[in-house]
């Protein structure tokens, strides 16, 4: 793991995309109680993709419809996710 301070990462970013790219952890300090976290995302760790937003409205057409399942208790919730 790598820490540096906010003034080095700025200068030097591509250096520390680079790393983290790589497989380094790298954490920004900054001040003396904040620090990040460098982590890489790709199109997949996009919550809200073309995908999911499909997904989303597929789903809120079917409940519109009235296609759900209503749980209502802890053995059906139990039931429903297979435990």
């Amino acid at each position: 793991m790598l820490v540096i301070n906010s003034r080095e990462f700025r200068q030097n970013q591509r250096l520390y995309f680079d790393k983290v790219d790589n497989g380094e952890q790298v954490i920004v300090q900054r001040g003396k109680d904040k620090a990040y976290s460098l982590t890489p995302v790709d199109k997949d760790d996009l919550y809200f993709n073309a995908a999911m937003v499909k997904q989303i409205r597929e789903s809120i057409k079917q409940a519109e419809n009235g296609q759900v399942i209503r749980v209502t208790s802890s053995d059906e919730i139990r039931e429903l996710l297979g435990l």
